[in-house]
Protein backbone atom coordinates (compact mmCIF):
# COMPACT_ATOMS: atom_id res chain seq x y z
CA UNK A 1 0.00 0.00 0.00
CA UNK A 2 1.61 3.35 -1.06
CA UNK A 3 2.24 5.62 1.85
CA UNK A 4 0.38 8.84 2.61
CA UNK A 5 3.32 11.59 1.82
CA UNK A 6 2.52 15.27 1.29
CA UNK A 7 4.66 17.02 -1.76
CA UNK A 8 8.08 15.81 -0.83
CA UNK A 9 10.30 19.09 -2.55
CA UNK A 10 7.52 21.30 -0.40
CA UNK A 11 8.83 20.13 2.64
CA UNK A 12 12.26 21.43 3.26
CA UNK A 13 10.36 25.04 2.69
CA UNK A 14 7.77 24.22 5.17
CA UNK A 15 10.74 23.03 7.79
CA UNK A 16 12.72 26.32 7.14
CA UNK A 17 9.84 28.62 7.32
CA UNK A 18 9.08 27.13 10.79
CA UNK A 19 12.63 27.61 12.10
CA UNK A 20 12.95 31.18 11.17
CA UNK A 21 9.09 32.10 11.21
CA UNK A 22 9.81 33.85 8.21
CA UNK A 23 9.17 33.32 4.96
CA UNK A 24 11.90 35.33 3.71
CA UNK A 25 14.62 33.86 5.84
CA UNK A 26 13.59 30.72 4.84
CA UNK A 27 13.80 31.87 1.10
CA UNK A 28 17.29 32.96 1.74
CA UNK A 29 18.41 29.69 3.53
CA UNK A 30 17.01 27.61 0.34
CA UNK A 31 18.03 29.97 -2.31
CA UNK A 32 14.37 30.89 -3.63
CA UNK A 33 12.18 33.55 -3.61
CA UNK A 34 9.79 34.73 -0.90
CA UNK A 35 6.63 33.39 -3.33
CA UNK A 36 8.15 29.99 -4.11
CA UNK A 37 7.88 29.38 0.12
CA UNK A 38 4.80 30.33 0.39
CA UNK A 39 3.45 28.25 -2.54
CA UNK A 40 5.50 25.28 -1.72
CA UNK A 41 3.63 25.63 2.33
CA UNK A 42 0.15 26.30 0.52
CA UNK A 43 0.21 23.40 -1.09
CA UNK A 44 0.71 21.25 1.42
CA UNK A 45 -1.66 22.68 3.53
CA UNK A 46 -4.02 21.59 0.62
CA UNK A 47 -2.79 18.21 0.25
CA UNK A 48 -3.29 18.28 4.39
CA UNK A 49 -6.78 19.87 4.85
CA UNK A 50 -5.52 22.25 7.57
CA UNK A 51 -3.68 25.04 7.88
CA UNK A 52 -0.03 24.95 9.15
CA UNK A 53 0.92 28.88 9.62
CA UNK A 54 -1.33 31.83 10.49
CA UNK A 55 -0.44 34.69 8.34
CA UNK A 56 -0.34 38.42 9.76
CA UNK A 57 0.71 41.29 7.99
CA UNK A 58 4.23 41.46 8.89
CA UNK A 59 4.65 37.92 10.10
CA UNK A 60 4.30 33.92 10.37
CA UNK A 61 2.92 31.74 13.24
CA UNK A 62 2.75 28.41 13.11
CA UNK A 63 -0.60 27.10 14.35
CA UNK A 64 -0.84 24.28 16.49
CA UNK A 65 -0.94 21.76 14.02
CA UNK A 66 1.70 23.09 12.63
CA UNK A 67 3.83 22.74 15.80
CA UNK A 68 3.51 18.79 15.80
CA UNK A 69 3.70 18.56 12.23
CA UNK A 70 7.20 21.07 12.08
CA UNK A 71 8.61 18.70 14.69
CA UNK A 72 7.98 15.54 13.13
CA UNK A 73 9.21 16.78 9.76
CA UNK A 74 12.20 18.41 11.29
CA UNK A 75 13.33 14.76 12.59
CA UNK A 76 12.33 13.12 9.24
CA UNK A 77 14.36 15.46 7.15
CA UNK A 78 17.49 15.07 9.53
CA UNK A 79 17.19 11.28 9.14
CA UNK A 80 16.92 11.72 5.63
CA UNK A 81 20.08 14.30 5.42
CA UNK A 82 21.88 11.73 7.71
CA UNK A 83 21.39 8.35 5.87
CA UNK A 84 22.34 10.15 2.54
CA UNK A 85 25.64 10.74 4.23
CA UNK A 86 25.99 7.56 5.48
CA UNK A 87 25.13 6.13 2.05
CA UNK A 88 26.67 7.90 -0.04
CA UNK A 89 30.28 6.83 -1.60
CA UNK A 90 33.40 7.79 0.89
CA UNK A 91 34.56 10.43 -1.58
CA UNK A 92 37.64 12.41 -0.61
CA UNK A 93 38.89 9.84 1.49
CA UNK A 94 41.97 11.20 2.53
CA UNK A 95 40.36 14.67 3.49
CA UNK A 96 38.40 14.90 6.87
CA UNK A 97 36.30 17.94 7.91
CA UNK A 98 36.30 18.38 11.76
CA UNK A 99 34.52 21.49 13.60
CA UNK A 100 35.64 22.63 17.02
CA UNK A 101 35.95 25.58 18.63
CA UNK A 102 39.18 28.02 18.92
CA UNK A 103 40.36 27.44 22.23
CA UNK A 104 39.96 23.83 21.96
CA UNK A 105 41.95 23.29 18.43
CA UNK A 106 44.16 25.35 19.48
CA UNK A 107 45.49 24.26 22.98
CA UNK A 108 44.36 20.68 22.63
CA UNK A 109 43.60 19.19 19.52
CA UNK A 110 46.25 20.56 17.27
CA UNK A 111 49.25 20.01 19.79
CA UNK A 112 47.98 16.04 19.03
CA UNK A 113 47.24 15.67 15.72
CA UNK A 114 50.48 15.01 14.35
CA UNK A 115 50.02 11.36 16.21
CA UNK A 116 46.95 10.61 14.56
CA UNK A 117 48.49 11.81 11.21
CA UNK A 118 51.68 9.28 11.70
CA UNK A 119 48.59 6.81 12.62
CA UNK A 120 46.49 7.32 9.55
CA UNK A 121 49.30 8.69 6.81
CA UNK A 122 46.20 8.59 4.15
CA UNK A 123 43.75 11.01 5.93
CA UNK A 124 44.41 14.89 5.85
CA UNK A 125 42.58 16.80 8.31
CA UNK A 126 41.00 19.92 7.77
CA UNK A 127 39.93 21.85 11.15
CA UNK A 128 36.69 24.52 10.95
CA UNK A 129 37.04 27.25 14.09
CA UNK A 130 33.91 29.16 13.67
CA UNK A 131 31.99 29.46 16.64
CA UNK A 132 28.52 28.51 14.97
CA UNK A 133 27.00 24.54 15.32
CA UNK A 134 28.60 23.67 12.11
CA UNK A 135 25.45 21.95 9.87
CA UNK A 136 26.97 18.31 8.42
CA UNK A 137 25.21 18.50 4.90
CA UNK A 138 25.50 22.06 4.17
CA UNK A 139 28.92 23.00 5.50
CA UNK A 140 30.38 19.72 4.71
CA UNK A 141 31.46 18.66 8.04
CA UNK A 142 32.40 14.77 9.08
CA UNK A 143 32.69 15.21 12.64
CA UNK A 144 32.74 17.53 15.05
CA UNK A 145 34.15 18.02 19.11
CA UNK A 146 31.32 20.28 20.59
CA UNK A 147 30.96 21.83 24.19
CA UNK A 148 27.60 22.28 25.62
CA UNK A 149 25.08 20.33 27.57
CA UNK A 150 24.47 17.58 25.23
CA UNK A 151 20.46 17.37 23.76
CA UNK A 152 21.51 17.63 20.23
CA UNK A 153 19.20 16.18 17.82
CA UNK A 154 19.00 14.57 14.80
CA UNK A 155 22.58 13.19 15.51
CA UNK A 156 24.76 10.60 17.49
CA UNK A 157 26.65 13.06 20.40
CA UNK A 158 29.23 10.91 22.55
CA UNK A 159 30.35 12.08 25.65
CA UNK A 160 33.62 12.73 25.93
CA UNK A 161 35.16 14.79 28.64
CA UNK A 162 34.28 16.70 31.69
CA UNK A 163 35.69 20.04 32.35
CA UNK A 164 37.18 21.50 35.50
CA UNK A 165 38.59 25.22 36.42
CA UNK A 166 41.45 26.29 38.23
CA UNK A 167 44.16 28.45 38.61
CA UNK A 168 47.03 28.17 36.08
CA UNK A 169 50.55 30.15 36.51
CA UNK A 170 54.27 30.16 34.87
CA UNK A 171 56.62 27.96 37.38
CA UNK A 172 58.17 31.08 37.75
CA UNK A 173 55.73 32.76 39.51
CA UNK A 174 55.82 30.02 42.46
CA UNK A 175 59.36 32.20 43.34
CA UNK A 176 60.52 35.61 43.96
CA UNK A 177 59.31 38.11 46.12
CA UNK A 178 55.58 37.24 46.36
CA UNK A 179 55.78 33.33 45.58
CA UNK A 180 52.08 31.77 45.10
CA UNK A 181 51.90 28.93 48.02
CA UNK A 182 48.51 29.73 49.38
CA UNK A 183 44.68 30.91 47.24
CA UNK A 184 45.08 34.50 49.46
CA UNK A 185 48.59 35.27 47.54
CA UNK A 186 46.77 36.15 44.67
CA UNK A 187 46.03 39.38 45.71
CA UNK A 188 50.55 40.05 44.82
CA UNK A 189 49.62 38.85 40.77
CA UNK A 190 47.70 40.15 38.20
CA UNK A 191 44.43 38.04 37.25
CA UNK A 192 44.21 36.94 33.50
CA UNK A 193 40.40 36.89 32.75
CA UNK A 194 38.48 35.08 29.18
CA UNK A 195 35.04 34.83 27.98
CA UNK A 196 34.30 31.88 30.43
CA UNK A 197 31.44 31.68 32.49
CA UNK A 198 32.96 30.45 35.18
CA UNK A 199 34.94 33.19 36.51
CA UNK A 200 37.48 34.79 39.46
CA UNK A 201 34.88 35.62 41.45
CA UNK A 202 33.09 32.14 41.58
CA UNK A 203 36.47 30.46 42.05
CA UNK A 204 37.49 32.94 44.99
CA UNK A 205 34.14 32.70 46.66
CA UNK A 206 34.83 28.46 45.96
CA UNK A 207 38.39 28.77 47.97
CA UNK A 208 37.03 31.05 50.78
CA UNK A 209 39.57 33.78 49.92
CA UNK A 210 37.65 37.34 50.55
CA UNK A 211 40.63 39.84 50.37
CA UNK A 212 41.64 39.45 45.79
CA UNK A 213 39.42 41.84 43.70
CA UNK A 214 37.92 38.98 41.43
CA UNK A 215 37.53 42.57 38.56
CA UNK A 216 41.24 43.04 38.31
CA UNK A 217 43.98 42.25 35.98
CA UNK A 218 44.22 41.64 31.94
CA UNK A 219 41.48 40.13 29.74
CA UNK A 220 41.14 38.38 26.67
CA UNK A 221 38.18 37.22 24.46
CA UNK A 222 40.22 34.17 22.99
CA UNK A 223 40.79 31.48 25.29
CA UNK A 224 43.80 30.67 22.98
CA UNK A 225 45.39 34.22 23.73
CA UNK A 226 44.69 34.04 27.52
CA UNK A 227 46.47 30.94 28.18
CA UNK A 228 49.01 32.34 26.12
CA UNK A 229 49.65 35.60 28.48
CA UNK A 230 49.88 32.54 31.35
CA UNK A 231 52.73 30.79 29.72
CA UNK A 232 54.36 33.99 29.31
CA UNK A 233 54.21 34.85 32.83
CA UNK A 234 51.87 37.46 32.69
CA UNK A 235 50.00 36.49 35.31
CA UNK A 236 47.86 33.82 37.52
CA UNK A 237 44.76 32.25 34.52
CA UNK A 238 41.51 30.73 35.80
CA UNK A 239 42.24 27.61 33.07
CA UNK A 240 40.50 25.30 31.55
CA UNK A 241 41.75 21.18 31.71
CA UNK A 242 41.83 20.75 27.96
CA UNK A 243 43.03 23.86 26.89
CA UNK A 244 45.76 23.55 30.18
CA UNK A 245 46.49 20.01 29.69
CA UNK A 246 49.26 19.85 27.01
CA UNK A 247 51.10 23.03 28.94
CA UNK A 248 51.09 21.54 32.10
CA UNK A 249 52.06 17.97 30.88
CA UNK A 250 55.29 20.32 29.16
CA UNK A 251 55.64 22.09 32.42
CA UNK A 252 55.04 25.37 30.84
CA UNK A 253 52.32 25.99 33.13
CA UNK A 254 51.63 24.41 36.70
CA UNK A 255 48.70 24.43 39.12
CA UNK A 256 49.64 26.44 42.55
CA UNK A 257 46.77 25.13 44.19
CA UNK A 258 44.61 21.99 43.99
CA UNK A 259 40.85 23.86 44.23
CA UNK A 260 39.27 23.61 41.30
CA UNK A 261 35.61 23.93 40.09
CA UNK A 262 33.21 21.83 37.60
CA UNK A 263 31.37 23.27 34.34
CA UNK A 264 28.13 22.40 34.13
CA UNK A 265 28.79 21.94 30.16
CA UNK A 266 30.77 19.15 28.92
CA UNK A 267 32.65 17.85 25.79
CA UNK A 268 30.63 15.80 23.32
CA UNK A 269 32.17 13.81 19.88
CA UNK A 270 28.87 14.77 17.45
CA UNK A 271 28.68 13.53 14.01
CA UNK A 272 25.73 12.29 11.44
CA UNK A 273 23.72 9.09 12.38
CA UNK A 274 25.57 5.92 10.81
CA UNK A 275 28.56 8.16 9.87
CA UNK A 276 31.06 5.78 11.43
CA UNK A 277 30.61 3.32 8.52
CA UNK A 278 33.44 5.85 7.13
CA UNK A 279 36.54 4.32 8.19
CA UNK A 280 37.89 8.34 8.21
CA UNK A 281 35.26 9.35 10.31
CA UNK A 282 35.36 5.93 12.79
CA UNK A 283 39.34 6.29 12.99
CA UNK A 284 39.29 9.92 13.92
CA UNK A 285 36.73 9.21 16.66
CA UNK A 286 38.40 6.21 17.85
CA UNK A 287 41.56 8.63 18.27
CA UNK A 288 39.93 11.65 20.08
CA UNK A 289 38.49 8.70 22.58
CA UNK A 290 42.07 7.19 23.17
CA UNK A 291 43.42 10.70 23.31
CA UNK A 292 41.02 11.50 26.64
CA UNK A 293 42.19 8.14 28.08
CA UNK A 294 45.63 8.77 27.79
CA UNK A 295 45.36 11.99 29.30
CA UNK A 296 43.03 10.73 31.96
CA UNK A 297 45.90 8.16 33.10
CA UNK A 298 48.23 10.73 32.77
CA UNK A 299 47.06 12.73 35.43
CA UNK A 300 46.36 9.86 37.74
CA UNK A 301 50.18 9.01 37.77
CA UNK A 302 51.03 12.81 37.97
CA UNK A 303 48.79 12.30 41.35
Amino acid sequence: MPRKLPPLTALPAFDAAARYLSFSKAANELNVTHGAISRAIRNIEDRLGVRLFDRGTRSVRLTSVGVAYATQVGKALDQIAAATIAAAPDRSTGILNVSTSDGFAGRWLVPRLHRFHRANTDIDVRLSTSGVLADFVSDGIDIAIRYGKGGYTGVTAEFLADEEVFPVCSPELLQGEHPLRRPEDLRHHKLIHDAFRIDWAAWLEHAGVSDVDPKRGVRFDSATFAVEAAVHGEGVLLGRSALVSADLAAGRLVRPFDAALKSAARYYVVYPEGALRQRKIRAFRDWLFAEVAADWIGEKKAD
